[in-house]
């Protein structure tokens, strides 16, 4: 059985630089300037642009270009991350993955965002193989 998987990905590249940034547990960031946080057991991780990060007074650990998957997917779809990350995989771009109730956001080396976008735009789905 395959999964039903859209036509293409419908990538969207982001303005700006976003950063990856461990913060204090008692972190508090206007809701406006996080893009997203995950609390783990070694501390608090936060997504936010790099300005919001220089003006909290946090240190960048990634820096990266934030790309869209504008396709309309559900948390429930199996393969969507399997095949765009076989798209960057071959092109050696890595990639972490953020699965919010709309969309998957992405988040590469901020220096092959282009890259990235362009391999995304090109790429479909349906064209690969997912048990």
């Amino acid at each position: 059985m395959h999964a039903d998987l859209p036509l293409t990905f419908n990538p969207v590249l982001n303005p700006g630089v976003y950063v990856y940034c461990v913060a204090p547990a008692d972190f508090a960031l206007p809701a406006h300037d996080m893009v997203a946080s995950f609390r783990e057991a070694e501390g608090l991780t936060v997504v936010l642009s790099e300005e919001a990060a220089r003006r909290a007074g946090l240190t960048p650990v990634f820096r990266a270009a934030w790309i869209t998957l504008t396709v309309n997917s559900q948390l429930e779809d199996v393969g969507l991350t399997a095949a765009f990350s076989e798209v960057l995989a071959e092109a050696g771009i890595s990639c972490n993955v953020i699965a919010a109730v709309h969309h998957d956001h992405l988040f590469v080396p901020v220096e092959r965002g282009r890259e990235a976008l362009e391999r995304l735009s090109v790429a479909s789905p349906r064209k690969r193989t997912v048990p």
